[in-house]
């Protein structure tokens, strides 16, 4: 066997045990919400099991790839409980799977003429880096700590990884791939426009939307902003590339479309739809709304500001920036009317960016350590940035795994 071929299988089994041991302590979280006490471990999951059998929820949910894939595999597995913790785990283990793929297709062009060992070294810290990606967490201090205006660790904060939501876990694989894939349409459409990328993006859009349209309500207004200013920008010259990548969107109007009336049409006499106002939401659950971003977003603004000349350079870095400012000008501005005021349902597009930040970040700051770039005080400074995220959000996985509330 080559040297790259053993590297490659050392990387690959090291990749799988970590995989093998995030996807059983998963199903344990899930296997806990849907068979635990509510009131200890505290989801949505038990509306969902209801919804898979096609029974009263009590809840609109006109997403149907989540509940069709679990009704797949309740014909495989008698309880309806136990099916609905498979297919959570199911579609959750396939996020670390493509982040690795897509990481390490991104970093390891910055491997050029590294020694097998050197490559294998770098793979494996990959491998690593992307588990911890889920579990970072917001920033919070030790209990009896008080932070002005902030009267939770998670709600009014929010956090790239709601343990408590399995709609969010859900969509994630998808999103991610929908992520990369637009990162890298971003960077070739106007001159080489690659109609595989084009059609694998909108079917990957297309499916994240049908599991939930979190990401979606913030991917598909950042993208025709982005769109709409080069455009003008050249003088429409670039039209028909525009408009090819543009076709590939129709799929998710259409969803979108259908879920919109799902979701927001009038019930009787109650007040529906979405309404405009500043931190509307956001204020029934958070006095200090600076502090909330500095403690949910604190890696990813010391890597901007030691890193701001990568935004010229690194179009999935600003993209993932891009992404951030939509959902954050999104949860600011949007709420839902009625009832649903208070469950400030645009705050799960805001963690999509939260977490596509983390991503867009981590990328930056690996890239930098593997080339040796940069002063290494700064550097240090970024990873003990991640590391206090990443310890905060164990500290925080671990409480909701032995059934705290999330809140």
């Amino acid at each position: 066997m080559k040297a790259c071929d053993k590297a490659k299988s050392i990387d690959r089994a090291v990749f799988c045990l970590l995989l093998a041991g995030y996807t059983a302590l998963m199903f344990l979280l899930f296997y806990r919400q849907a068979f635990g006490n509510p009131d200890y471990y505290h989801s949505d999951i038990k509306a969902y099991i209801l919804e898979m059998q096609g029974l009263d929820s009590g809840y609109p949910f006109p997403y149907p790839l989540f509940f069709k894939l679990g009704a797949l595999f309740h014909l495989l597995i008698a309880s309806p409980e136990a099916a609905m913790a498979v297919t959570l785990t199911f579609l959750n283990t396939l996020s670390p799977v493509v982040l690795k793929y897509y990481m390490g297709k991104t970093l390891n062009r910055n491997t050029d003429g590294f020694t097998d060992k050197k490559k294998l070294t770098v793979d494996i810290g990959i491998s690593l880096f992307v588990f911890t990606l889920f579990f970072v967490s917001m920033l919070f201090p030790p209990e009896g700590i008080y932070l002005p205006g902030i009267r939770n660790k998670y709600v009014g904060v929010f956090t790239p990884n709601p343990f408590h939501n399995a709609t969010y876990m859900a969509t994630r694989p998808f999103a991610i791939v929908a992520f990369f894939l637009f990162g890298k349409i971003l960077t070739e459409y106007e001159d080489k426009p690659s109609w595989r990328d084009n059609l694998l993006f909108g079917l990957f859009l297309f499916l994240t939307t049908i599991t939930k349209p979190s990401f979606t309500f913030v991917l598909v207004p950042a993208a025709g902003l982005i769109m709409a200013y080069r455009l003008i920008r050249g003088g429409f010259h670039k039209f028909v590339p525009a408009l090819q990548l543009g076709l590939c969107f129709l799929p998710t109007f259409a969803a979108l479309l259908y879920q919109f009336f799902g979701v927001f049409e009038p019930v009787g006499d109650g007040e529906r739809g979405i309404g405009i106002g500043l931190a509307t939401a956001w204020k029934l659950y958070c006095d200090n709304i600076p502090l909330a971003l500095g403690i949910a977003l604190g890696f990813p603004i010391l890597v901007l500001i030691l890193n701001y000349k990568d935004l010229k350079q690194d179009t999935l870095y600003r993209f993932s920036c891009q992404l951030l400012l939509v959902s954050l000008v999104e949860l600011l501005f949007l709420f839902e009317k009625g009832y649903r005021l208070q469950d400030m349902n645009f705050s799960w597009g805001y963690m999509h960016g939260l977490f596509f930040a983390f991503v867009g970040s981590a990328i930056v700051l690996l890239r930098k350590t593997i080339t040796g770039e940069g002063n290494k005080l700064l550097l240090f400074a970024q990873w003990a940035a991640y590391a206090w995220h990443l310890a905060c959000g164990l500290w925080y996985f671990k409480a909701i795994f032995q059934g705290a509330l999330y809140y």
